[in-house]
């Protein structure tokens, strides 16, 4: 029976050929193994995960595997980026039992929904002294025949240990001397010849790089410039067609593993955008707008959205679309611009990748241009007759509210409407097709939206994209819309200790109720909620909001202290909130020079609130951080405030600069 044929998530329908007998989550599938009293097996994994392609391909399309887990098992598929609660509940009880943890993730349950069984990849033969799939599931289910007591005393000793999630019970407030301590240790752990954090695998640390620029100091300065410039000039960055792949399988970001995701890049556009705003460094600059031009036509969908991901792979192997040869490169261009470009891009006659092949770096700017803009166009087109990476075009809330706050403060900062136009776009989406009786759901794909209930993230996101637009636009419903989210966040997440709950206390109940702080390739609920109730406390005054903040903050301290790296978003969030945050108001007429040096001014403080808007936008505006706001003597003007206290409004880019504590100005 084919119960995956109408799912929402590519990475079920990928599955939905496949000889076993799948079920999505649900009380359905467990009553069946009830009713023929066998265990579950639960594979969890994502579309673009190739080693989930390989296990399917070995175990799951073997018409003789997929009998044995007919007859024996019931079998259940989840895609992890769909359902993240099931996911990290299975992945606690995986690391626990196993000491490490990845996708596919394999657990085998009882009827429960309690693991007594759990890892990761599973061959389809023996290899290495250890056993094949097949030879796994037999040996599981004599235990579950022959030892049942043995095997569900284990799965309640597993579920018991998951179910035990610790509070969080700092309460001091993250002060400077943490936020100092943070980016100390962070420079001890940086790989100052390479930029980033650790050896191979390496992974783009955009929530840490937003916190250092945030931070500002000669150290935390250095590592973020040197970190952003290593990953721009290298291979994890696509140098033809912008954006940035998962993460670099070397310690110099020489070869990605080639996917790239929504998250990533919605990330690391607003690193670069806050980077180019803080220095005007032109790298910055170059980077963010083709990693906004790569969001807007590689993964923007027909309703508006943003698709979650594209594939490593094309022609059955991974990088198969983005590496080169000095022989193809020759091929397209010529001998003569062939060699020059080999030379600029390092592309070698032994390879950096495999067979020969390389992957594009851009370790120096072209001496030349235009000569370089020509070889790209032409590389682009060669590129683009190749067989193209599959795209997961479903619609996740929360990696789409992180594209929309990118997206907005980019335009602004760059000075690039059309990445407005989009953002407000995916908002709209959000607002008609992901809220649905005010509440989020969690995927939508081809204008149709999924069962599944929104998660912490999905609101801090979605919330904080709100406000963004808020900010960009001056438009108070989008300030009403993110209002309504965080009181949701608020009301239905929170777990009494200032932290919060990964999932609402109505939501399906599972074996334990996640909760992590933690950041890891996105942001956490956690963090991503705090982020959002500071900067909405800074556009309306709410007290409450406010508050809610710095407990939050306070939770995480321990977590700062202990493990930076993983708490970036939440320490970005901090220096916010000890700034103030500061909160600019620029009014000004379209088009004054004058207005435009102020806005560029004010938004080079990064973490602050700012808002440009006209003078009769600035009258008619329902946002409580616009009221009173206005021209000053027919010219534009700057109101500088901390918690909606303003000063006297300034009229020259000198004396704004003196009220935000920036230096003279050249």
């Amino acid at each position: 029976m084919n119960r995956l044929a109408s799912a929402t998530s590519p990475y079920l329908l990928q599955h939905a050929d496949n000889p076993v007998d799948w079920w999505e989550w649900g009380p359905e599938a467990f009553a069946e193994a009830r009713r023929r009293d066998v265990p579950v097996l639960l594979s969890v994994g994502y579309a673009a995960c190739h080693w989930c392609h390989v296990m399917a391909h070995e175990s799951f399309e073997d018409q003789a595997t997929a009998d044995y887990l007919n007859e024996h098992y019931v079998s259940i598929k989840v895609d992890r980026e769909e359902r993240p609660d099931v996911d990290a509940v299975y992945m606690q009880a995986t690391v626990a039992t196993t000491g490490h943890g990845g996708w596919p993730m394999t657990c085998v349950l009882d009827h429960e929904g309690r693991p007594f069984f759990a890892g990761t990849y599973f061959p389809d033969r023996p290899r290495h002294g250890q056993p094949s799939f097949t030879q796994l599931l037999q040996a599981i289910t004599d235990a579950w025949v022959e030892r049942r007591d043995d095997v569900i005393a284990t799965s309640v000793n597993i579920a018991a240990h998951v179910a035990a999630n610790a509070s969080l019970a700092d309460t001091e407030p993250i002060g400077a001397g943490v936020l100092d301590a943070a980016a100390a240790r962070l420079a001890v752990e940086y790989d100052a010849a390479n930029g980033g954090f650790g050896g191979a695998p390496k992974f783009p640390p955009s929530m840490l790089l937003e916190f250092l620029l945030r931070q500002g100091g000669e150290d935390p300065l250095r590592i973020a410039r040197g970190t952003l410039t290593s990953m721009a000039r290298g291979g994890i960055y696509d140098q033809l067609g912008g954006g940035f792949a998962r993460y670099s399988v070397d310690a110099r970001w020489v070869v990605p593993h080639f996917e790239k995701m929504l998250y990533d890049n919605a990330l690391l556009l607003a690193a670069y955008t806050s980077w180019h705003a803080l220095e005007g460094n032109e790298l910055a600059r170059r980077i963010a707008v083709e990693t906004a031009d790569f969001l807007l036509a590689e993964l923007g969908t027909a309703e508006g959205g943003f698709a979650s991901a594209l594939d490593a792979d094309s022609e059955g192997a991974e990088g198969t679309f983005y590496v080169w040869t000095p022989a193809q490169l020759a091929e397209v261009l010529g001998p003569e611009d062939g060699a020059w470009a080999a030379a600029l891009l390092a592309v070698t006659e032994n390879g950096t990748f495999e067979h020969g092949s390389s992957v594009l770096q851009l370790r120096a700017d072209p001496d030349d241009a235009a000569r370089w803009a020509g070889v790209r166009d032409r590389l682009l087109a060669a590129r683009a007759l190749r067989e193209r990476p599959a795209r997961d075009d479903k619609v996740v809330a929360a990696w789409n509210g992180l594209a929309v706050a990118a997206l907005a403060r980019a335009a602004g900062v760059l000075d690039e409407p059309r990445f407005l136009d989009a953002a407000l776009a995916a908002g709209t989406l959000l607002v008609d097709l992901h809220l649905v009786d005010g509440r989020l759901r969690r995927v939508s794909r081809d204008g149709a939206v999924g069962p599944h209930a929104g998660v912490l993230e999905d609101y801090g996101c979605v919330a904080d994209a709100f406000c963004a637009l808020a900010e960009a636009t001056g438009d108070g419903v989008w300030l009403d819309r993110a209002g309504a989210l965080l009181d949701v966040a608020l009301d239905r997440f929170a777990a009494g200790d200032g932290g919060f709950h990964d999932t609402a206390d109505d939501a399906e109940a599972l074996i334990a109720r996640p909760r992590d702080p933690s950041d890891n390739a996105s942001p956490s609920g956690h963090s991503a909620v705090t982020t959002a109730l500071v900067r909405y406390a800074a556009l309306t005054g709410s007290g409450r909001h406010r508050d809610a903040a710095e407990a939050a903050l306070a939770s995480v301290r321990g977590l700062a202290e202990k493990a930076p790296r993983f708490a970036g978003w939440s320490l970005a969030a901090a220096r916010a909130a000890l700034d103030g945050p500061l909160e600019i108001v620029v009014v000004t007429e379209p088009g004054d020079p004058a207005g435009a040096g102020l806005a560029a001014t004010a938004r080079s403080v990064l973490g602050a609130v700012v808002l440009v808007v006209d003078p009769e936008h600035a009258a008619s505006s329902s946002v409580p951080l616009l009221e009173g706001r206005g021209l000053v003597d027919g010219r534009a003007a700057a109101y500088v405030c901390r918690g909606m206290v303003c000063e006297r409004p300034v009229t020259e880019v000198g004396a704004l600069r003196a009220a935000i504590g920036l230096p003279a100005g050249p």
